[in-house]
């Protein structure tokens, strides 16, 4: 009798990915570029890092990892990140420690964090939690790092992003291959909250459920037990899934786009790397604005802090221009239009 129905899903969920960086890791063959079929031993072998809160959809994932990776020649460890907000967080972390130990994972960490006040609470706590996912995976080498965001959460995501009209790459949601280098995969997306839960239960693997995701001070905790229902209840069923399938789509476009601003904006430049404002003029607007938004970043704007209506406000330098003054980004860059050409730069 093979496993619970939930269990083989997340399972499968997890072997493609390994695969996956299988495949993107594995040395090629000296004359053909062919992958080296000869399977990894233990002293080469990729290592796969799970970031685990403990909570069902990570310990799931936990688990998937522990029972796949050693079938396919892979080395999996585990990390979670004690973010200090509650009263015993570090006990808790050094439980889930214990349990990814159980599992079979090694290696396996856990690293504190000290969540700062830039962006809001739950932005400030990503940020920290992704640099310490950052550290250890280069700490310890690892090829990949792999997150339990189901598609229940990339639902949320895209609400979210629709929300704030940060435009369609917030739509876009979340990406099942992220960071530098492809560092972070996501498995789950395209299998719901419930199936990781179900899996967690039948395998009798203890979850812990953070009150920071029932807390209506929260946005997320509020769009998930508010919002979404809400949704539901006035639209029908399938809306969950529904948002996965905009996000998805949503992100074709945004990579075309991007790829196509990518192309395009050598040939808006000067001699001297100017931005010329009658050439961006000539561009479709959602190319423009991308080309924009890069040179933004570039000049020192960060990216988290950087909105659509910041992008919009530069773009009246070109499409509205009346005379007006510099246009202040976050990160103390300023965009100004002198002769005919856009100047981005600190200021």
């Amino acid at each position: 009798m093979g496993p619970h129905p939930a269990v083989a899903a997340i399972r499968l969920a997890v072997r493609r990915v390994l695969h996956d960086i299988l495949n993107d890791h594995r040395p090629a063959g000296p004359a053909t570029g062919a992958l080296v079929p000869a399977p990894y031993t233990h002293p080469t072998a990729p290592l796969v890092l799970v970031a685990c809160s403990g909570g069902a959809d990570s310990m799931a994932l936990a688990s998937a990892l522990a029972f796949e990776a050693p079938r396919l020649g892979v080395r999996a460890g585990g990390v979670t990140v004690d973010h200090g907000l509650q009263h015993g967080s570090d006990l808790r972390a050094a439980e889930v420690v214990l349990r990814l130990r159980e599992l079979g994972l090694d290696p396996v960490e856990s690293t504190a964090v000290t969540v700062g006040r830039d962006g809001g609470p739950e932005a400030a706590a990503r940020d920290a939690r992704y640099a310490a996912l950052d550290a250890a995976s280069e700490r310890h080498g690892a090829a990949a790092v792999l997150l339990g965001h189901t598609r229940d959460d990339q639902a949320e995501t895209v609400l979210l992003g629709l929300a704030r009209g940060s435009g369609i790459r917030s739509l876009s949601g979340m990406a099942a291959v992220s960071g530098a280098g492809g560092r972070y995969r996501r498995p789950f997306l395209e299998l719901d909250r419930q199936t990781a839960r179900k899996a967690c239960m039948v395998q009798s693997l203890p979850v812990w459920d953070d009150p920071h995701n029932a807390d209506p001070a929260y946005t997320r905790s509020r769009l998930r037990h508010e919002g979404l229902p809400a949704l539901e209840k006035a639209l029908g069923k399938g809306v969950v899934e529904a948002l996965a399938r905009t996000a998805q789509l949503s992100r074709d476009d945004a990579d075309a786009l991007d790829a196509w601003a990518r192309r395009a904006e050598d040939s808006v430049r000067d001699a001297t790397g100017l931005l010329e404002c009658a050439k961006l003029y000539a561009l479709p607007p959602a190319v423009r604005r991308r080309i924009l938004r890069r040179a933004a970043i570039e000049a020192g704007a960060p990216a988290g802090s950087l909105f659509a209506r910041h992008i919009e406000e530069v773009d009246r330098l070109i499409t509205g221009w009346r005379g007006q003054g510099a246009i202040n980004l976050p990160g103390k860059v300023v965009a100004q239009r002198q002769g005919g050409r856009l100047v981005i730069r600190q200021g």
